[in-house]
């Protein structure tokens, strides 16, 4: 099979989103600047596959830091309407302009107060002609055997959320850091995460005074089950690390009289270490790198302040 009408469907939109890109000019300009200066929320509305589309642009602009809520234009009539604020700017999706229940509500909203950005095929429709800003979305045909199911035109304002979203981003310097804080359950999320976040901190960490004994050592690694013991003094500040690897040298070095031995003298003066700020992912890094299970996590003044284990790493699935 040639498949000549799905691609053809294909070639439609692809020219509308050509359409698109090269009509782009000062009113999505104008657009921009009033949702970049909106200290309220981008209201996204649609009617139909025009509203499933708002749906997906409200997600978008939310998820990319500029607060969003999609609004049902019948519900609208029926209270929702109350979502609605003055500081609000709200983009109007309608292909054909002339979309009865998105026309209906626009003087609702101007009576608000709120900015009426309207997103339509046609410059001189009526919904255009009522709104603060208008965004032409040029679309010839829709790739619809019929030419009449929405496919071009719903495709094209699709890409439009998109680029609106992008250049707020950009206007409001948005950093993966901050996607990361919106999307604390996903990939990038858990990358970003911070070694603060997933140590073990207060009783949580195995620690010893420089005078202790090491059967009391191997009692405290047994206990917290990190495989190591920080050695600190009475302040915190860390003197160095016992490890269980350090404790199988020492007992085919030292024989039975290692647990007479003090922790201080038996001590790696030199543990690695990472600060808490730290990303996640650099802690993985270095422990690959050196070939380790844990890091210290001290404070400026070199105290001990909590563990990081690479099966807290494992848990958020980084490897």
């Amino acid at each position: 099979m040639s498949h000549e009408t799905a691609r053809r469907v294909l070639e439609t939109e692809a020219r509308a989103l050509a359409m698109l890109r090269d009509s782009l000019g000062a009113e999505f300009g104008a657009a921009v600047d009033k949702m970049a200066a909106c200290s309220g929320r981008i209201v996204v509305t649609g009617m139909g596959k025009s509203g499933l589309v708002g749906h997906k642009i409200s997600a978008t602009l939310a998820s990319t830091g500029s607060p969003s809520l999609f609004l049902h234009p019948a519900e609208a009539f029926h209270g929702d309407l109350g979502m609605v604020k003055p500081q609000d700017v709200v983009l109007a999706l309608s292909n054909s302009g002339e979309t009865e229940e998105i026309v209906r509500l626009v003087p609702f909203l101007k009576r608000i107060g709120a900015t009426v950005v309207a997103a339509t095929n046609s410059a001189s429709s009526t919904l255009a002609s009522m709104a603060d800003i208008h965004i032409t979305v040029p679309v010839e045909e829709e790739g619809c055997p019929l030419n009449l199911a929405p496919m071009a035109s719903t495709t094209a304002q699709l890409a439009l959320g998109d680029a609106l979203a992008a250049e707020l981003m950009e206007r409001n310097r948005f950093q993966p850091e901050d996607f990361a804080q919106l999307h604390p359950g996903g990939k990038l999320g858990k990358r970003f995460m911070r070694v603060g976040e997933l140590m073990h901190a207060g009783g949580a960490v195995p620690r010893v005074a420089p005078g202790a004994l090491m059967r009391d050592v191997i009692f405290e690694i047994s206990a917290k089950k990190l495989g190591l013991a920080v050695v600190a003094e009475e302040n915190g500040t860390i003197l160095g690390i016992i490890t269980d690897g350090d404790m199988r040298r020492l007992l085919e070095k030292h024989g039975g009289a290692l647990l007479e031995r003090k922790a201080a003298d038996c001590a790696n003066r030199s543990p690695l270490t990472i600060a808490a700020g730290a990303l996640a992912a650099e802690a993985l890094r270095l422990m690959e790198e050196k070939k380790i299970t844990a890091l210290l996590v001290p404070d400026e003044q070199r105290r001990i302040q909590g563990v990081i284990h690479l099966h807290d790493l494992w848990r958020l699935q980084l490897l």
